[in-house]
């Protein structure tokens, strides 16, 4: 039976990306399509069909593109396929086939509906008066489009309760694969002079505070948590938002580092150094908690959202509940005293080794 691979755009890296990987593997004939790829050399080019948008001043301008985005979806020049597997976090799962590839099953696994058109409380893209009057009926198409769904997965139960409040669909949890041997005690990789000699001179304890840096990301959480506790802080990750936050960690009183975009190795390095974790923000899923428990370092993460059912609390992390001081200052003592071989024990039942196969049999079933 031959498919086709349906995607939003394609980043050089990326959690999403990770999942596409995981999709061309498991159906290594299936066509993939999407408006552009950012990363050309990531697959066969004859795999890869990209949209009119590839052509044209709108690449990469997401938001501008996103009227153009819903016309494309509905007109895929594919005519023969049997079945659609759509990554979706925008309209990806709008995807419609021509020919008599029209009526092909379509199966969506869902990141998240639009969290800027559904939830901009959570997502300051979808913030300001007009672009949340412009979501109404954005609205309207996005849950009338998912209704064409065979079948739906999400990467999280906090996703799956979402998929139904703003869909009204049901769907099955099927998290999202994390390369965890990549974080294991016995990983490939070896670190470069350069990334030697940084690490020496960083401090022998401290909070870890790693992603891109950007607002929602809630990196300022893991500076107050450094402070609460008199810990010196390790920001690794870069982005539009390092310019506050080096605003902020001049005004504390504990040291802050800032390490830019770390190499995998690099980061394998400083998650095992680090006595915690902080990912604060209201996420999804979140891979790297995941990628920092496989090291043996117990995580801090928001006791709303996707992390939280990864991060087992009082086992493999703490959660949060809020960021006041003296709840940030308990939680990264009591994160100090778990066990490392249950935080990496935990981080194994995430492994992506058998992605491919719980998504053969969710289509199949």
């Amino acid at each position: 039976m031959s498919g086709v691979i349906v995607n939003e755009w394609i980043e050089p890296q990326g959690g999403a990306e990770k999942v596409l990987d995981s999709f061309a593997v498991t159906y290594p004939d299936a066509q993939i399509v999407c408006p552009w790829n950012d990363a050309p050399g990531r697959y066969a080019s004859f795999r890869v069909t990209e949209s009119r948008l590839a052509r044209g001043p709108l690449r990469r301008h997401k938001a501008l593109s996103m009227p153009f985005m819903l016309s494309d979806w509905r007109h895929v020049k594919v005519k023969d396929a049997d079945w659609v597997l759509c990554s979706s976090h925008l309209f990806a799962h709008h995807a419609r086939l021509q020919g008599t590839a029209r009526d092909a099953k379509k199966y969506v696994f869902v990141h998240s509906p639009a969290r800027y058109i559904w939830e901009p409380q959570l997502d300051d893209r979808g913030a300001g008066v007009l672009k949340r009057m412009a979501a109404v009926p954005l609205k309207a198409v996005d849950r009338r489009r998912a209704q064409e769904a065979h079948k739906i997965a999400t990467v999280s139960r906090f996703v799956a309760e979402r998929v139904e409040r703003c869909w009204d669909r049901e769907s099955t949890v099927i998290h999202p694969p994390v390369d965890v041997s990549a974080f294991a005690d016995d990983a490939v990789g070896e670190l470069s002079a350069d990334e030697r000699r940084l690490l020496d001179t960083l401090p022998e304890t401290f909070v870890l505070g790693a992603s891109r840096l950007v607002p929602y990301k809630r990196v300022d959480v893991a500076l107050a948590a450094g402070e609460a506790a008199q810990l010196p802080v390790i920001v690794a990750g870069d982005g539009p938002d390092r310019a506050r936050l080096e605003a902020l960690a001049a005004e504390q009183s504990s040291p802050v580092h800032f390490v830019g975009r770390p190499s995998t190795p690099l980061l394998r390095e400083l998650y095992r150094r680090s006595l915690v974790y902080v990912f604060a923000p209201v996420e999804d899923f979140g891979i790297m908690p995941v990628e920092a428990m496989a090291t043996g370092t117990p995580v801090l993460v928001s006791a709303l959202g996707g992390a939280s059912e990864t991060v087992v609390d009082g086992v493999s992390g703490v959660h949060l509940r809020s960021f006041d001081r003296g709840e940030l200052r308990r939680a990264v003592e009591a994160a100090a005293t778990l066990d490392p071989e249950a935080c990496r024990a935990r981080a194994r039942e995430f492994d992506g080794a058998g992605f491919g196969a719980r998504i053969r049999e969710w289509m199949a079933s």
